[in-house]
């Protein structure tokens, strides 16, 4: 057998990828279900956090009212995704509480999504003009619909880049719910590889990263692009 040959029969080899097709393929619908879960539900949180603390910065002392805000959106942001994996899959059932390796990936996830998205949103309603919201308060509109109706429409259109990467790159973590026995698409891949003795699966598995991946990369390009703030 060539070198080629003995290279094919080891990672390209098709008997083996038919084989593991439908386990990878499921493991593909498992991660695409993830990651919609963990963007819709971390971007949710971020934004509403970030409107929070803008209304308590805006009262008087609020910005000592915002400290939680702050500390909780800083430990997200320091602390690994994969370490808060493994603690909620298996630190919490010993204080009493359990989760399925589904649940504690995507509340990992949600969390670090959340704290990063916190902090995207907050820097865009700091990055309005600060004569906007003072012109509008002199009109008389009150605070919260001064941030609904004139800062938060110009702020979320400024941030759509950053987020866009933000999203694209915690949707690749989904990988670490293997750690906890989801199967998405690298555990089905490192499973079949088990099974068959043969790492050909995880070429498959890389495979479906690009087929899922590529899309993505690309509406976020096109959408960067769209919505991307003009300078000149």
């Amino acid at each position: 057998m060539s070198g080629w040959e003995n290279f094919a029969f080891t990672f390209l080899n098709g008997a083996v990828m038919a084989t593991y097709l439908p386990a990878i393929a499921a493991g593909f619908v498992v991660t695409v279900e993830l990651a919609a879960l963990v963007v819709t539900c971390g971007l949710a949180l971020g934004l509403a956090l970030a409107v929070l603390r803008a209304l308590l910065t805006d009262r008087r002392g609020g910005r000592w009212m915002a400290l939680p805000i702050l500390f909780l959106v800083d430990l997200f942001r320091a602390v690994p995704p994969l370490v808060l994996v493994v603690l909620f899959f298996f630190g919490l059932p010993a204080a009493g509480a359990e989760l399925s390796g589904f649940a504690a990936t995507w509340l990992a996830l949600t969390l670090v999504l959340m704290a990063f998205a916190e902090e995207i949103f907050w820097a865009g309603i700091t990055a309005v003009p600060r004569g906007q919201p003072e012109a509008a308060a002199a009109l008389g509109l009150r605070p919260v619909p001064v941030l609904f109706l004139v800062v938060l429409p110009q702020a979320v259109r400024m941030v759509i880049p950053p987020l866009t990467n933000r999203t694209i790159a915690i949707t690749k973590n989904t990988a670490l719910g293997s750690v906890a026995g989801v199967s998405e698409i690298l555990g089905a891949s490192q499973s079949a590889v088990a099974f068959a003795a043969n790492p050909s699966p995880l070429i498959l598995g890389a495979a479906a990263y690009l087929l899922l991946f590529i899309p993505v990369v690309c509406l976020g390009r096109w959408i960067e692009a769209r919505y991307a703030v003009r300078t000149r």
